[in-house]
């Protein structure tokens, strides 16, 4: 699945045409530590000195486990996605978003986010981590 999703963005074979396939693989940027690639998509009146080290110590610090697409809105040139990443933590830490994106050149950047309360997952939805169990069989023991 990274392969058809995320890996042609972060190898520059192309870039998202749609803010919900920028937030995904920003996410498995994340995951994989592509500190370069969060950079390049943080829009640019965003990136601060001192980011690169923030975002290291950031990806350092967390194991991502899942994450669970909301919502995804978009008109013109700006668009929002809410998000749910699912982190190891006890119990399972979550970062509820909504994230807001812009436009320009073509390009999509993440601007901000605005933080949102946890989310009451469901015992017998599909667990966020992918593995098709049900969360009450994966996860959510």
């Amino acid at each position: 699945m990274y392969q058809e999703c995320c890996a042609p963005f972060h190898h520059h074979q192309r870039d998202a045409d749609n803010a919900e396939k920028l937030m995904r693989s920003r996410y498995s940027a994340y995951h994989l530590g592509l500190v370069d690639y969060l950079l390049e998509t943080l829009h640019p009146s965003k990136r601060h000195p001192g980011e690169r080290e923030a975002l290291k110590e950031s990806i350092s610090k967390t194991q991502w486990l899942g994450l669970k697409i909301i919502d995804h809105k978009a008109a013109n040139n700006l668009a929002e996605v809410e998000f749910v990443a699912f982190y190891d933590d006890d119990p399972i830490g979550q970062l509820h978003e909504r994230s807001r994106f812009t436009r320009e050149a073509s390009r999509w950047f993440y601007h901000d986010g605005l933080f949102l309360p946890p989310i009451k997952l469901g015992r017998n939805e599909v667990c966020f981590c992918g593995s098709g169990r049900k969360f009450k069989q994966c996860h959510g023991r």
